[in-house]
């Protein structure tokens, strides 16, 4: 198999810290520089879409929550692990945008729902079509075993962030 940056990287510290197992850092370094690029990956998804990250994760969180695409503040501020303050200001300046829509809770006369407007449906579901195409292009010189296998193994590792 060919080297990567992170051969380089791993065996420059091995020779400078023969003391130290750096053997993480072969895992861990790749998951690192993986994040970058899917990061830029999704910043260029969401552009093409008009979108900034956090606006899809609200976007989203009101998607993927179903017809009528509406969750209250504080289900918004659980699905996107915001500060209700950075809540209250995201769904200013989607509304402002004409992204979302506030209206009153029909079980809580003192509570709001926020609701998913057309062109926030259109928008969110645009940047996520072009982000899945990217997503598969990068995993596209895996297998599909492979891609289950590593799919397995990050899950593994990510469990105990998520408790």
């Amino acid at each position: 198999m060919a080297e990567d940056e992170v051969d380089r990287l791993v065996a420059a510290w091995r020779r400078e810290r023969p003391d130290r197992d750096v053997s993480p850092m072969h895992v861990l370094s790749r998951v690192t520089r993986l994040a970058h690029h899917l990061d830029r990956a999704r910043r260029q998804a969401f552009a093409s879409h008009h979108l900034e990250a956090w606006e899809f994760d609200v976007l989203s969180a009101l998607r993927r929550a179903g017809k009528p695409y509406r969750l209250s503040p504080g289900q918004l501020v659980h699905e996107t692990l915001v500060t209700s303050g950075t809540m209250t200001n995201r769904v200013d300046r989607l509304v402002a945008r004409g992204l979302v829509e506030r209206s009153p809770d029909p079980d809580d006369r003192r509570g709001v729902q926020v609701r998913l407007s057309p062109a926030g449906r259109k928008a969110v579901d645009g940047a996520l079509d072009a982000l899945l195409d990217h997503e598969k292009e990068l995993l596209s010189g895996l297998s599909e075993a492979e891609a289950s296998a590593l799919a397995d193994a990050l899950r593994k590792l990510s469990l105990p962030f998520d408790r």
